[in-house]
């Protein structure tokens, strides 16, 4: 059976977003994403927050870096990934991530003052480099 792997998260950045380049020169930033859920327990509203690893490559990935800060608001449409590797002393780690296909900046709420610059391309496709 083929699968199906697409998430879209809404929420806000938990810190500023870390830019850098491939050695074949791609742009890749990564930065963390909070995203919230609010519910009701008998009759107390509860909060759960969940914390999310975003990847972006390409000219998106210097658009996040150049526009984006802790506590913006973002729409990330893209895919969940695991990746594995073994630390120095012989000890496997693995963790999930979102590579993102689009980052949709929000405006900023009204009591942040502002809203986040927009560039010009904000919905062009993800280049995934090898």
């Amino acid at each position: 059976m083929a699968g199906f792997n697409k998430v879209i998260l809404i929420g806000n950045l938990t810190r500023n977003p870390e830019l850098r380049y491939t050695p074949s020169g791609t742009p890749v930033a990564s930065f963390g994403l909070a995203v919230s859920r609010r519910y009701k327990q008998g009759e107390e509203l509860k909060e759960e927050v969940c914390f999310i690893d975003i990847v972006v490559f390409g000219k998106q990935a210097e658009h996040c870096g150049q526009y984006l800060s802790k506590g913006n608001g973002v729409i990330v449409d893209g895919r969940l990934q695991q990746r594995r590797w073994e630390t120095e002393d012989g000890q496997k780690r693995s963790k999930h991530e979102v590579v993102a296909q689009t980052v949709t900046f929000l405006p900023k709420r009204p009591e942040a003052g502002g809203e986040v610059p927009m560039p010009d391309d904000t919905n062009y496709e993800y280049e995934e480099q090898p």
